[in-house]
């Protein structure tokens, strides 16, 4: 359920290879903007990576610049500061992000991690909308992300790619990354999802699991291959997802 007092907010999703913006309408979870990309400079140094969001929001017109903001990072956030990087610069690690955005944006926004974002998206525009319990929004992608909502509240941080399964970090394995690097066909690959997602229900016992990033685009060759107790199913939005998400819970902190 959108927040009440804004009809619109501003996302920024932040990739280790490109920035994306867009202006996203909070009750149909729509962008009413062109969907803006620009690559991440080389090296991914904060002061870079800041700049570029300012010509994102500037490019998106007076209209971004009096609703909300949020911001969506590939990394740990807490209390605003990134305890982790991938992908960009080592030296995101222990900063103070928020306030950093915060002092060169001029104006106050939300910052979030990105597959939190990506998750929450699913909870207020998708697959996970309006549904009890616990739902995982798993996206494989470069690494695998991981977003967990439970009965519409967003539980920060879970970084379950990086759980340790069969005595490897499971993203090194499940990835789709990893999938293009061994050169494996669907079902091959689905064997090693089926070892990941099983891990999951053990660990978690979700209600549903929801797979997004670029490859859900076709789940139809890898999800029913896949024999789990919770049901798993496509995520609504995809490449849209970390914009709707960092907007949705920009416009929810306000």
């Amino acid at each position: 359920m959108s927040a009440p007092h804004a009809a619109h907010a501003v996302g920024i999703d932040i990739g280790g290879t490109g920035i994306k913006g867009g202006i996203v309408d909070l009750a149909s979870g729509e962008l009413i903007s062109d969907r803006i990309k620009i690559l991440t400079p080389e090296g991914g140094r904060p002061d870079d990576i800041i700049e570029t969001v300012a010509e994102i929001i500037h490019r998106l017109g007076p209209d971004a610049e009096s609703v909300p903001l949020g911001v969506a990072f590939p990394a740990i956030v807490r209390g605003g500061k990134t305890m982790s990087a991938a992908n960009v610069s080592k030296e995101w690690i222990g900063l103070d992000a928020h306030a950093r955005f915060g002092e060169a944006l001029g104006r106050p926004l939300t910052f979030v991690n990105d597959a939190d974002a990506a998750g929450f998206a699913e909870s207020e525009f998708g697959a996970a909308r309006g549904q009890d319990g616990l739902s995982l929004v798993i996206t494989l992608g470069t690494g695998i992300g991981a977003g967990a909502v439970y009965n519409g509240t967003l539980i920060p941080n879970f970084e379950l790619g990086h759980l340790e399964i069969d005595g490897h970090d499971a993203e090194t394995r499940a990835s789709y990354r990893a999938k293009e690097r061994d050169d494996l066909d669907w079902a091959e690959w689905a064997a090693r999802l089926q070892r990941y997602f099983e891990t999951l229900e053990f660990l978690f016992s979700p209600d549903r699991i929801i797979v997004g990033g670029g490859v859900s685009k076709h789940h139809e060759h890898f999800l029913p291959l896949l024999t789990l107790d919770a049901p798993i199913m496509p995520a609504v939005h995809r490449n849209k997802a970390g914009i709707l998400g960092a907007a949705a819970f920009a416009a929810r902190a306000q």
